[in-house]
């Protein structure tokens, strides 16, 4: 295991952000078969309201996951920079503190998901034939809490050190393991929405056991009984880098409920062909995210080390190659998204027409858009690879005035069309702020002393 740890202050940024990025790539395409394969063999073989069900349920099943993603990924910051700068007991009285802060969180969260799952859903206006498989598939999900944050824990310690393929194998596994148990599940056994639930709770078990196992093998990673005490200055100071980006991620999910409420209300037809463009936004954004968590661990590193020209070096790097990506899939979803979109709708050929037209109107609005999204995560990451998660918080803060705005007000003026431009609006405000912060950021560490600003120094 010991071997598959790297560092990122030496050899070519574009190399290695890049090959960084690309096992969590293939990982992020596998993550995406939970809901991909849920959406669509909900969607062909228990039908159009059972695809509504899940479109429902699906912004406070992100709401709660972002949050996760925020506090573990926020951890990984501090854990990133103790290795570049080879400080290996900090490294490990961190994991240490960090995983008491995880457990802490996984009884607040679990507890109440299921307490506010079902009048979070009538606060969202869901409508009354959808209502209850909505309810049913959160209270399955939420109870998978433990094991969604035990992965994204262990998988954010790993690519913090700079081993990217772990994470990658886990949920390869898990992912083939969801697409046997849904249909085992929904189509074999019958057991519909809940069906889908419970293989990708059963799926996230396998692969945070799979992480497990591997972090417990890195020889550099010793952490004593003693380590889990949650000592106050770096309680705060993981706290103070998690924090912010949980709450960025849930001030997000709540814009995202403000424009699922405005769905909700157009009817059960338009909520599905939503539902189907939105399952495939993780598709849009793996690459995206990918580049991010790279961004982060090569920024967190060489600040660590104190090479700001490398950082600037791999932000070059990382903004060519997000850019590219982000034109050749969105080309590719113009082409081929009707096709794509086509695996989640089943029904009687009217209610399909008219949930396809929506869904790739929708899609196609994206995916010209989606280099604005491509930036926003590249300079958010770059922020938090420097130890700034305040900023990104407010970007977040942003994205949810742009995104509640414009989802309440366009409509009034363009009716149905307007709701279509709440995303990439979002996409807009956070990306202009995250970009002016950054240079701002890194102007000001170039003045600081003790920091190469070349490879002379």
């Amino acid at each position: 295991m010991a071997q598959r740890i790297r560092s990122m202050t030496e050899g070519s940024p574009t190399r290695l952000i890049f090959t960084f990025a690309l096992p969590l790539m293939v990982g992020n395409v596998f993550q995406q078969l939970y809901t991909v394969v849920d959406t669509a063999v909900v969607g062909q073989f228990v039908g159009v309201g059972a695809l509504a069900s899940l479109g429902a349920a699906d912004s406070p099943n992100w709401g709660v996951l972002g949050i996760i993603q925020g506090l573990t990924q926020g951890f990984s910051i501090l854990m990133a920079q103790h290795f570049g700068a080879k400080d290996y007991r900090e490294l490990s009285r961190t994991v240490g503190v960090s995983t008491t802060l995880c457990v802490l969180f996984t009884v607040l969260l679990g507890v109440g998901g299921q307490l506010w799952a079902g009048p979070l859903l009538r606060v969202l206006n869901t409508p009354e034939d959808v209502l209850g498989g909505a309810l049913l598939y959160l209270r399955i999900v939420y109870g998978g809490i433990p094991a969604i944050m035990a992965y994204n824990f262990l998988a954010a310690i790993l690519r913090a050190l700079g081993d990217s393929k772990t994470p990658l194998y886990a949920i390869v596994v898990a992912a083939l393991m969801n697409v046997v148990l849904d249909l085992l599940f929904v189509v074999g056994f019958h057991w519909g929405i809940a069906g889908a639930a419970i293989a990708t709770v059963v799926s996230q078990v396998a692969s945070a056991i799979y992480c497990f196992l591997n972090v417990r093998r890195i020889s550099i990673l010793s952490v004593q009984r003693q380590d889990l005490r949650p000592e106050k200055v770096l309680t705060l100071t993981l706290l103070k880098l998690g924090f912010p980006m949980a709450l960025q991620n849930a001030i997000i999910a709540v814009g995202s409920m403000v424009v699922q409420f405005v769905i909700n209300g157009y009817g059960m037809l338009f909520l599905a062909g939503f539902t189907a463009t939105n399952k495939l936004y993780g598709i849009l954004e793996i690459a995206a995210t990918s580049y991010g968590f790279a961004v982060t661990s090569y920024v967190g590193q060489n600040l660590g080390a104190r090479l700001v020209h490398r950082i600037k070096q791999g932000l070059r790097s990382a903004v060519a190659i997000a850019l590219v990506t982000s034109v050749i899939i969105g080309l590719a979803m113009l082409l081929f998204g009707r096709l794509v979109l086509g695996l989640f709708i089943s029904g009687e050929p009217q209610q399909v027409e008219a949930s396809m037209q929506i869904a790739y109107h929708y899609l196609s609005i994206m995916s010209v858009c989606l280099p604005i999204l491509y930036m926003l995560h590249i300079y958010r990451s770059a922020l938090m690879g420097l130890g700034d998660t305040v900023v990104p918080m407010f970007s977040g803060v942003a994205e949810r005035v742009v995104r509640i705005g414009v989802a309440l007000l366009l409509p009034l003026a363009l009716g149905q069309e307007g709701i279509y431009y709440a995303e990439v609006g979002a996409w807009t405000a956070a990306a202009v702020i995250l970009v002016t912060a950054y240079y701002l950021r890194m102007n000001a560490l170039s003045k600081r002393k003790g920091f190469a600003l070349d490879e002379k120094q």
